[in-house]
């Protein structure tokens, strides 16, 4: 009789393609055997998954957990167990907001090792390209940064200036010279700065005002300029965050001239309106901007017709204080990475009937393929890592601030009620989250 480490038993896998009942064996943090009755194997730790389904690990490509520098505002230790709670074995850290931000070799060496030490699951780390660190990004590359990532528009970070057009040219060349992908914030920074300061001189505290400074064609704007740069330096392009399917056209006819793009949008963008942001004020605060139910509805249709590739939270956290009072001095950023799965779930599965395979799919397949990763991570099969979430779809619970594992805790999806609970976390085969505590804890 066989002897595994790990022995998951009667779970639902959900892979890209299918649904399938299938027990799983894990070896050394591998999946070692996938078959639909592992009954005649023996493992030193038996798990019975009966009425739950398996979940490859997610992988979130896009959060800020501060460290170093600014971790009073959120830790790699704080979100990494955020992450574990809600399902995500992998993550991607930007470059900002930490200080100094992740631009040169030095940089990286430092969250490097913070990282390290304190995170609970997997990581990788972003590289940044700002004004005048054309120099750093071939070191940046050999550290493994996973990508690069440029602000079109103003970061919000003194720190980390936004990349004028003839840095965003020069490093994509860099970039494509050496195999990497560039990630961008695009929005245009000329229209949000025009139009924020009228809305700021007028002192328009309303949530309609803040969403029109940032209008939806600023990031049409930023993602058609960004595309013909794309072209002209054959860099791959990440667009991240888009807010409306307006964005998502010039991408789709970019992908059909063979320009080498893919798109992200976040759950806040899935599940909030501009009409939530009147009324939860500066904890729904992000940009881009909330937008119409009509906007949200209609991102749905393109995350399950597949034009969506990725869902990354962009956990963008802050200080409490800082979430407070008028709406356009606030902290621009929602705190959402535990909470990714039961909003993809609720809203999308759910109210959408969504199919479980757009969510391996936008959280696993898609970005383990277009960050490189699709040999460890990303789906549940032979030989790759054990990174497996089990999630009780049918068990409902009401979001409350104490389940919250980040350093501040605030989100605007406090009090919402949602339907598909995770119930355990594993990592190549070690469990980090059981039953509502992460491991250790």
């Amino acid at each position: 009789m066989a002897l595994y480490d790990v022995i998951i038993r009667n779970g639902m896998l959900v892979k890209e393609e299918e649904v399938v009942k299938a027990d799983i064996a894990i070896i050394e943090g591998k999946i070692a055997k996938i078959a639909a009755d592992l009954s005649d194997a023996a493992g030193k730790e038996m798990v019975d998954a009966k009425g739950l389904h398996i979940f490859p690990g997610l992988i979130d490509s896009h959060v800020h957990f501060n460290e170093p520098g600014r971790g009073d505002w959120e830790g790699i230790e704080t979100g990494s167990k955020a992450l574990a709670a809600g399902g995500v074995t992998t993550f991607f850290d930007m470059p900002l907001n930490s200080h100094p931000p992740t631009i040169n070799k030095d940089a990286f060496d430092l969250k490097n090792n913070i990282a390290k030490e304190k995170s609970l699951v997997d990581y990788r780390l972003w590289g940044g390209v700002v004004p005048g660190n054309m120099d750093d990004l071939e070191d940046l590359m050999n550290c493994g940064v996973i990508g690069f990532k440029a602000f079109m528009s103003g970061s919000g970070i003194e720190d980390f200036e936004a990349a004028d057009d003839h840095t965003l040219f020069a490093a994509m060349e860099k970039i494509a010279s050496l195999g990497g992908v560039l990630a961008v914030h695009a929005e245009s920074d000329v229209i949000t700065a025009q139009l924020g300061k009228i809305t700021s001189d007028k002192n328009n505290q309303s949530a309609k005002a803040f969403s029109e400074s940032r209008p939806i064609y600023s990031e049409v704007e930023a993602v058609q300029r960004i595309l013909a740069y794309a072209e002209a330096t054959k860099c791959s392009v990440h667009i991240v965050h888009i807010s409306s399917v307006k964005v998502l056209e010039p991408i789709i006819n970019a992908k059909k001239k063979g320009i080498n793009v893919t798109v992200e949008t976040c759950p806040h963008y899935l599940s909030l309106t501009v009409d939530d942001l009147e009324v939860l004020g500066p904890i729904a605060k992000c940009a881009p901007p909330l937008r119409e139910q009509a906007e949200v509805d209609h991102l749905w249709d393109a995350v399950i017709s597949g034009n969506i590739d990725t869902i990354g939270s962009d956990h963008s956290p802050s200080l409490t204080s800082m979430k407070k009072g008028s709406l356009l001095e606030a902290w621009g950023g929602i705190s959402g990475c535990q909470t990714t799965l039961n909003i993809l779930l609720e809203e999308g599965y759910w109210k959408r009937d969504m199919p479980l395979t757009v969510i391996a799919k936008t959280m696993g397949t898609n970005p383990a393929k277009r960050f490189g990763l699709e040999a460890q991570k990303g789906s549940i099969a032979e030989y790759k890592d054990a990174d497996l979430v089990l999630v009780d779809l049918n068990e409902a619970f009401t979001l409350e601030l104490e389940d919250l594992y980040y350093r501040n805790k605030q989100s605007p999806y406090v009090g919402k009620t949602y339907r598909g609970k995770v119930k355990q976390t594993f990592l190549k085969g070690q469990l980090v989250f059981d039953d509502q505590k992460v491991v250790p804890s």
